[in-house]
């Protein structure tokens, strides 16, 4: 009918405009639905782009706020010890955060989250049973989402948003959202981790490299400790390292081989007895990596720094003596990593092997030239000493036949020659078979070499002739008389004797001889010779002689000689 038809046009119209309509809502729903996803997506590849986790933890929170529309989120990091180790905020400016003063503890309702890992929705933070309120300048905040960041079961921490934009409550599809980049996010911190701790490693192996090439490159030994030093307080972020070996057989102390740290006092070299440090009185005698808390701790000498958390590890060694690194932070520093002590126990290990490889091949090579000095020596003694003295003798031989005077004493002169020749030679011998440790120590040869520099001075011109085995025959106070005997001697020819020239000869052979040759104006009688008194009766003691004369072509020669003592008497 057409008034039926006409009737119904109205109601078809109005039907056909609620479907548009709920068509039109369907389609921004997906639309919406859609956009959301995408940026979900979105948040994922950003948190999962990157490797330091600083840097990642921060684009977790900026991602989360963004993707629930948020005013403020925050990701609190659970420490081993329990509550928050580290919150990172965004939507608070370095002015509000100011005002708030301490960051969160981890109470209230962010430890209902840590006691309680599941997602938590709340329309009013107020009105919730485990609120405490919020501290002074904090911001005001009503709403709240929380859920828990899972790295491999583990709580790594949690993940809060509050005051949702535009006043209105958090959804379920938000809490949805947020679960879902939290479980992104637990796999971004894994791999951040993963490559830190890699990252970590990788330094730690380059710092023994760098010790074993230091070492076995055969630089000083001080160089290789105070790498390790170097390195150990670089990689543990401390504030002082020092290595310490000990105990000194004397008194029991240890001495600081090494030190690195900016602002410190240096006591490298020093010796420290364990009661004034006590990282090393706990550490000295244990196999593995202490930690030591010297908080509060009276201390005295070196350590008497505000110390705070503290560390050390023995350096294992074949050596009698004990060695250990100790890293410090000053007080009110956050503890050492736990995670650390596999890797810096590892590297002592590795230093210790460097340093006992490195020793071993020091001896060899000392054994090395030890052989070859005594390959020298003999070379020196069988042929080119019996050559000399064969040759010298034929000289004699050949002057008792020659009527030529003047040929004849220049025969003696060169035979003379040669004897002091081969005098030398045997002085060569007896350096070459002189151990590393005789060269370093005050041997009678430094001490006159010394003395007569000193004494002649810078207008005096002095030459000094040695011969026999000086260091190994004249020892204790026979070396004592033979150093008087020689300053006593250039002391009179620089001071009253007026010469140009002065020459210290020292013969050892069946005795001690030393002559100390000038060419000044003599011996002034009007002078009290006190000093040649004294000589005399250091010779007299020992059986000996002392002679001050004048010499025929000017100038005086003091000869002094002695017997040798029987070995073993001193």
């Amino acid at each position: 009918m057409p008034g039926g038809a006409e009737a119904d046009s109205p109601l078809a119209a109005m039907r056909l405009t609620e479907l548009l309509e709920e068509v039109q809502d369907r389609l921004s729903t997906v639309a919406s639905t859609h956009a959301r996803v995408q940026d979900l997506l979105d948040a994922f590849l950003s948190v999962s782009a990157g490797l330091d986790l600083d840097t990642t933890l921060r684009r977790i929170v900026e991602a989360a706020a963004r993707l629930v529309d948020a005013e403020y989120g925050a990701l609190g990091v659970l420490r081993l010890e329990g509550g928050l180790g580290q919150f990172i905020t965004v939507g608070i400016d370095q002015e509000q955060r100011a005002r708030m003063g301490h960051l969160p503890e981890g109470k209230g309702v962010l430890g209902q989250l840590i006691t309680d890992p599941h997602p938590l929705r709340i329309a009013d933070l107020g009105e919730h049973p485990s609120s405490v309120g919020l501290p002074p300048g904090h911001p005001p905040m009503r709403t709240f989402l929380g859920v828990p960041v899972l790295v491999r079961g583990t709580v790594f921490g949690n993940l809060y948003m509050t005051e949702k934009h535009g006043g209105g409550q958090f959804t379920n599809e938000d809490k949805a959202v947020l679960v879902a980049l939290a479980g992104a996010t637990g796999i971004a911190v894994d791999n951040a981790r993963l490559y830190a701790e890699g990252e970590v490693r990788r330094r730690w192996l380059t710092a023994v490299a760098d010790v074993r090439s230091t070492l076995l490159g055969g630089l000083p030994a001080e160089q290789a400790l105070q790498l390790v030093v170097d390195r150990v307080a670089t990689l543990t972020a401390a504030d002082g390292a020092w290595l310490l070996s000990g105990p000194d057989p004397v008194d029991g102390s240890y001495e600081v081989q090494a030190q690195s740290g900016a602002e410190l006092a240096d006591v490298t070299g020093h010796h420290l007895h364990l009661a004034d440090a006590p990282t090393a009185q706990t550490v000295v005698g244990r196999r593995a990596l202490t930690p030591v808390d010297l908080t509060g701790f009276p201390l005295a000498g070196p350590d008497a720094a505000p110390w705070g958390p503290a560390i050390g590890v023995p350096l294992p060694s074949t050596d009698a003596q004990a060695a250990v690194v100790i890293a410090a932070r000053r007080g009110g520093s956050p503890g050492f990593d736990p995670t650390i002590g596999p890797l810096i126990s590892e590297f002592a290990d590795q230093v210790a092997l460097a340093l006992d490889m490195a020793a071993r091949q020091q001896v060899a090579r000392r054994l090395d030239v030890y052989a070859d000095r005594d390959r020298i020596a003999r070379d020196l003694h069988d042929h080119v000493i019996q050559r000399l003295f064969a040759a010298g003798l034929s000289l004699q031989a050949a002057a008792t036949r020659v009527s030529d005077d003047v040929v004849g004493q220049r025969l003696h002169q060169v035979v003379d020659q040669l004897d002091e020749t081969v005098r030398d030679i045997r002085t060569t011998i007896f350096d070459l078979h002189t151990t590393e440790g005789t060269e370093h120590a005050e041997s009678l040869r430094r001490q006159v070499l010394d003395i007569v520099t000193q004494t002649a001075g810078e207008h005096l011109q002095s030459t000094v002739r040695m011969s026999g085995a000086v260091d190994s025959l004249v020892t204790g106070d026979l070396a004592v008389d033979v150093a008087a005997v020689v300053r006593e001697g250039v002391s009179n020819a620089a001071r009253h004797a007026g010469a140009r020239h002065v020459t210290v000869t020292l013969d050892v052979a069946d005795a001690v001889v030393v002559e100390v040759r000038d060419d000044g104006r003599g011996i002034d009688p009007t002078v009290a010779c006190s000093g040649l008194r004294n000589l005399a009766e250091r010779a007299r003691r020992r059986g000996g002689e002392s002679v001050a004369q004048p010499l025929p072509e000017g100038g005086t020669l003091v000869r002094w000689h002695a017997p040798l003592p029987v070995r073993g008497s001193g």
